[in-house]
């Protein structure tokens, strides 16, 4: 593998203009470019403007050939050669056609027979009209290449070239450079670590019917876990419910109540080199568990609570040299609190956010965070996605690790 190659697939649409400053943003970070332009995408820029500012020729077919002395003859099969060589493979921008062959396994170009050969990082820039972006099935295919572990860096709000305003925008170049760069880059610096990651909310039942929860999506815990995978690490997730799809190549252990995570995380804890606790595990539970739905005239005036288990808690009393970082939802004297939690828990590191503050909190698709570590470190993250903060929380809990080496 050449760790400075990047290979930028362009697909047809209107966005494809953006593809040569793209290359040339990927350069100034010090990669080389290999460009794959599909068939349609040549409508849109030339394979002689990219060739010329990569210095390489651009593939555009996928029995592309080369005219030598003794006769033309067939290159190399590079759809399997290629990805081999590359640390990563950039698709920008990428059509709902482009999205759907991925998704679907179609591999009738160079560029969709690349991505089905590509065992390391993808990072898909989707570009289409808002309606497209919101159609059914674009938003299923989408899920399902997130689910396989591809990075989507989701495309922006503003004019579109129809004329109209809406989301559908192919994403800021320095966004998606970024997105590369945290995926080339941290490759396999988790190599050899096993990192246990727990997400989403717990249940604790009432009845059948009803129970006590709170409004963790998971989202965050399941980026972290998706991240560390693709830098290296065998990854454990143990997930309460939510409705996301497991990431690829996790270990995904579902539960429901506060007693069945613990459980699972004191199963795995010993083989964890790293454990990173994102999920929102309720504080309480009922005193007692009803086996019938309580009638509405039966029901009880006052709910009985006692506490679940404090698994953070129990973690830090068992560590054998594990990295334990927590996760902090406040809402008041966010640090103040949440440097009371570092000390108390024992943590290598606390992630914090105030829930109350505009991008930052549950459900969404960013966060605003600041990290403490036990060292007295405050490192300050502003509004960004929970997958560039799941790249930025692991790059901390790497130079953790070699402070602790």
């Amino acid at each position: 593998m050449n760790p400075s190659l990047i290979v930028l697939g362009v697909t047809g649409c209107i966005a494809a203009y953006k593809s040569a400053e793209l290359l040339r943003l990927l350069q100034k970070q010090g990669y080389e470019v290999q460009v794959v332009l599909t068939e349609h995408a040549r409508n849109f820029v030339t394979p002689m403007t990219l060739a010329a500012l990569s210095r390489r020729r651009v593939i555009t077919t996928l029995y592309q050939q080369e005219q030598r002395d003794e006769g033309p003859q067939e290159v190399a099969i590079e759809h399997v050669q290629l990805p081999q060589a590359a640390s990563a493979l950039v698709v920008a921008p990428a059509t709902a056609n482009c999205l759907a062959k991925f998704a679907t396994g179609i591999a009738d170009d160079f560029l969709s027979t690349l991505y089905l050969a590509t065992t390391g990082p993808v990072i898909v820039a989707p570009a289409m009209n808002v309606h497209m972006w919101n159609h059914p099935s674009v938003k299923e295919n989408v899920g399902r290449l997130r689910s396989r572990g591809v990075i989507l860096v989701d495309p922006e709000e503003g004019y579109l070239a129809e004329g109209i305003e809406g989301k559908g925008r192919m994403a800021d170049l320095e966004t998606i450079v970024s997105a590369v760069v945290n995926a080339a880059r941290g490759t396999r610096d988790l190599a050899g670590e096993t990192v246990l990651v727990t997400a989403g909310p717990t249940c604790e039942d009432i009845d059948p019917v009803r129970y006590l929860s709170n409004r963790s999506s998971g989202k965050m815990g399941y980026e972290i876990a998706s991240a560390a995978r693709t830098r290296g690490a065998t990854t454990i997730l143990v997930s309460g419910p939510t409705q996301l799809p497991p990431p690829a190549q996790v270990q995904c252990l579902k539960v429901r109540s506060a007693e069945e995570m613990r459980s699972q995380v004191l199963r795995h804890f010993s083989e964890a080199t790293i454990v990173i606790k994102a999920a929102a595990v309720a504080d309480f539970k009922p005193a007692s568990r009803s086996g019938q739905k309580l009638k509405k005239g039966q029901a009880p005036p006052h709910l009985s609570l006692v506490p679940t288990p404090d698994i953070l808690a129990e973690l830090s009393n068992r560590t054998h040299g594990q990295i334990l970082v927590g996760f902090a939802a406040e809402t008041e004297r966010v640090l103040e609190n949440a440097r009371k939690k570092l000390a108390a828990k024992k943590l290598d590191l606390l992630v914090v956010n105030d829930v109350t503050q505009e991008g930052a909190g549950f459900d969404g698709d960013t966060n605003v965070v600041t990290m403490l570590t036990a060292e007295g470190s405050e490192i300050p993250l502003g509004k960004r996605s929970k997958r560039d903060m799941a790249h930025a929380i692991l790059d901390q809990v790497v130079a953790l690790k070699k402070r602790h080496a």
